[in-house]
């Protein structure tokens, strides 16, 4: 739907408005319900019901920042109120931890190379560069290339402290788990790089990677700022520089793939400019506790993140919201529906968290905050239970464990999964996608974080959403998206938060 017709849809809500609605929701009491013999199951229509709100265009893509995250913390404040949850005690925002954000765009770049003091000239189709302030410049600065930049060790393989750093793309082939090409551009940048070049990988469309960089770029605010330049260089144009220098790029990438590779200073130099529209702001992370009825100093942390891309498209497309349905209003609504069965059958005896994280689609950055920051101290946490863009599956599918490899954890898992009548997945694909979901940031924090359910077990059916409506305004709620298998999945976690907050099932640390 065009911007235009957006504040036509429902009334718009300024921050004060927020403030209400969220101290009114905080305010809704209930009386404890009466104990349930048995939880009742999650039916599809009460996910739908959530997600047909959080992903309508009223919400605009819960953008962080935007009224859409207003509308989206309103809703989902209100829905845990009315649940029975608490605000966390002790916060200056009840419900809220609020992060810190820095927003770039880029404006403006440029890059002019020299090759053993000769001008080599790179086109627009070659190069893209851009800056982390709002002005900045480099000066006859020493490239070095560095392969994929760390060893096999995970450690920055190169001496890059005042130069400009040239980094393949793709996930080095010699190692497991190593960091992906975000963290190991900002360990450049820690490591005294002036500037990071990306080697764009042949299969990365060159108009996609300059739309990307000319996107907003967020970061939290005490993070540092990343390197001084930034940016993509084609391979082609990477080729052409070094033969002009008299080196092969074939033989340099190749010889990266050694897990003991230490880097090349290339006879290059460049003079870099790049410009940018600079914004401060602060979005939210949403908490709320479930006290449990016999507290041992453990608890059981239910996350999902609220965010997506907001508005995604420029002036004039047809559709410019990217409405996230299935990524990951369908996470929230499980969220939600979750903490009602907890809440309204018998309390738990453990302490159960629910967290709704802001701007995971900018690099798991609430994820992150609330890790350095958390409201529970992060020892007391038994284990964190992410989940992400579920809806993709039909009933019946196989439950595939992201983060598996814990015996205790991992028959936890199977006992409730086979006790509901699902089968297990144990062939491991799913921990392709460890990396990119949240509770990663927990686990790098010693946290024991698993994504459970069906939606990872089937790579068919979760790549063809990868390459259809994954991150574009097609994601947006119909009839058409699956929800059996993300109910049976909500029924799953609520077995799971009963199993995890057990004090006598669960002892609360597993080696």
């Amino acid at each position: 739907m065009p911007l235009r017709h957006l504040h036509a849809i429902g009334a718009v809500m300024k921050l004060s408005t927020l403030r209400a609605a969220v101290a009114a929701a905080a305010l809704i009491a209930v009386s404890p319900a009466a104990y349930a013999k048995g939880d009742t199951p999650v039916a599809e229509a009460d996910l739908a019901q959530h997600i047909r709100v959080l992903a309508s265009d009223a919400f605009e893509g819960r953008g962080p920042g935007t009224e859409g995250e207003d509308r989206t913390i309103a809703y989902i404040v209100g829905e845990w109120a009315k649940a029975g949850l608490q605000a966390v005690p002790g916060s200056d925002t009840p419900w809220l931890q609020p992060v810190p954000f820095v927003e770039t765009q880029a404006t403006g770049g440029s890059a002019r190379f020299k090759v053993a003091d000769q001008p080599f000239a790179i086109g627009d189709d070659g190069i893209i560069v851009t800056g982390s302030e709002a002005s900045v410049a480099l000066a006859d600065t020493p490239l070095v290339f560095v392969g994929y930049g760390v060893d096999a060790d995970g450690r920055v393989n190169a001496d890059v402290a005042g130069k400009v750093a040239v980094m393949l793309f793709d996930t080095p082939p010699f190692g497991d788990k190593l960091p992906r090409y975000r963290e190991r551009r900002q360990m450049l940048a820690d490591a005294g790089a002036a500037g990071v070049l990306i080697v764009a990988p042949d299969a990365m469309p060159w108009n996609e990677i300059r739309e990307s960089l000319g996107a907003k770029t967020v970061r939290m605010g005490s993070a540092p700022a990343g390197p001084t330049i930034s940016g993509y260089i084609a391979p082609a144009a990477l080729d052409a520089m070094l033969a002009k220098a008299g080196q092969n790029g074939v033989a340099l990438r190749a010889a990266a793939e050694a897990g003991d590779y230490r880097g090349a200073l290339l006879p290059v130099t460049g003079d870099f400019t790049a410009t940018a529209a600079v914004r401060n702001f602060a979005s939210n992370n949403i908490v709320a506790k479930l006290p449990g009825a016999k507290p041992d100093g453990k608890a059981v942390l239910f996350l999902g993140h609220w965010d997506h891309l907001g508005i995604c498209r420029p002036e004039g497309a047809a559709d410019r919201i990217c409405n996230g349905a299935v990524d990951n209003a369908s996470g929230i609504a499980v969220l939600i529906e979750v903490a009602k069965r907890l809440a309204a059958g018998p309390r738990p005896d453990r302490d159960i968290y629910f967290l709704a994280t802001t701007s995971e689609e900018k690099g798991l950055l609430g994820a992150r905050w609330f890790a350095d920051h958390p409201v529970v101290p992060l020892s007391d946490i038994t284990v964190a239970l992410n989940i992400d863009t579920i809806a993709i599956s039909p009933r019946g599918t196989p439950v595939a464990t992201i983060g598996r490899g814990k015996p205790a954890y991992d028959a936890v898992v199977r006992d409730v999964a086979t006790a509901l009548g699902r089968t297990i997945d144990s062939d491991g694909e799913a921990d392709a996608f460890v990396q990119r979901q949240d509770g990663w940031a927990l686990g790098a924090k010693g946290v024991t974080s698993l994504m459970v359910g069906g939606s990872f077990s089937d790579m068919k059916l979760l790549e063809a959403f990868l390459g259809s409506d994954y991150h574009r305004p097609a994601d947006e709620f119909s009839d058409k998206v699956p929800l059996g298998g993300a109910a049976e999945d909500a029924d799953l976690h609520v077995a799971l938060g009963r199993a995890f907050a057990d004090t006598k099932r669960w002892p609360g640390t597993a080696d």
